[in-house]
């Protein structure tokens, strides 16, 4: 009797007083949403960083208001698809008013934007952007940006806050972002490379996004290389990895702990798993 009491108070014990860690695993459906919401963030990244571009041609160090004329005859040069109206630093621009392409480094822009250009000095630049309905046929943005360039570094600071819709699927995200942003070795005509973050909320809560060293070319729907730590709204916080694959494709790991999914995205952003 003695013994047949202790043995049941060490299974007991092994039932309630040891309980098993939770797995927190993650599955096939949960790696391949992280890397759509990703993949979102990246179409957004680009259109962004399409439209910062764009503004960017006028001499640097004259006054904000000789700055932003030179920027207006840009317009007028490179996308004559744009109406473009100026009050002093200020243009107003509508994309599609007038005939002529609208195509510029690989994204043919639609809708509205305004740039502000609120300081141009030979340290320091600084300007304003404005967008209603920009799109770029992948991505409609909604929203406003604050680009500053640290002319000595070579980089350039954008902090966002914006609604975008992705043109496809119809899903609409509100989102912020502080990202710091460099050319890449083969210059604008390749991309640009981004370390910072982005968040933003959709109907099944946050996402927090850090972004390491991710290399980003105009035409393709994910990052070639570097990686982003991804925070999601069920408090999971995954690693995306990647890297180039071919001149289509891009190879993605998506990692939490011991568990690793790999997928291939498409230049025209399927996703499908590797084998």
């Amino acid at each position: 009797m003695k013994f047949g009491s202790l043995a049941l108070l060490a299974t007991s014990a092994l039932l309630t007083g040891c309980p098993r860690q939770k797995d927190d695993g993650l599955s096939s459906a949960q790696a391949r949403e992280a890397l759509e919401e990703a993949a979102l963030a990246s179409k957004a990244e680009a259109l962004t960083s399409g439209a910062v571009e764009i503004s960017t041609h006028f001499t640097i160090g004259q006054a904000v208001e000789a700055a932003a004329e030179e920027l207006s005859a840009f317009f007028d040069a490179q996308l004559p698809c744009a109406e473009v109206v100026l009050e002093k630093a200020r243009l107003e621009i509508s994309y599609g008013a007038r005939p002529g392409s609208c195509t510029y480094r690989g994204q043919t822009f639609s809708g509205q934007s305004a740039v502000t250009i609120d300081r141009n000095d030979a340290g320091e630049v600084v300007v304003e952007h404005e967008w209603l309905g920009l799109s770029n046929g992948a991505v409609t943005l909604d929203g406003d940006a604050t680009v500053t360039w640290n002319l000595e570094q070579g980089t350039r600071r954008v902090v966002h806050e914006a609604l975008w819709t992705d043109v496809v699927t119809g899903k609409t995200v509100q989102g912020s972002g502080d990202r710091t942003q460099r050319l890449l070795a083969g210059g604008l005509a390749e991309g640009i490379r981004v370390d910072g973050v982005r968040s933003w909320t959709t109907p099944r809560g946050e996402w927090d996004l850090g972004i390491d060293g991710v290399e980003m070319r105009w035409v393709d729907p994910v990052p070639q290389a570097g990686s982003y730590t991804l925070a999601t709204p069920d408090g999971k916080s995954l690693s995306l990895s990647f890297a180039r694959k071919d001149a289509d494709t891009i190879s993605v790991e998506v990692a939490s702990g011991k568990h690793q999914f790999r997928f291939d995205v498409t230049a025209l952003g399927g996703i499908e798993p590797m084998s």
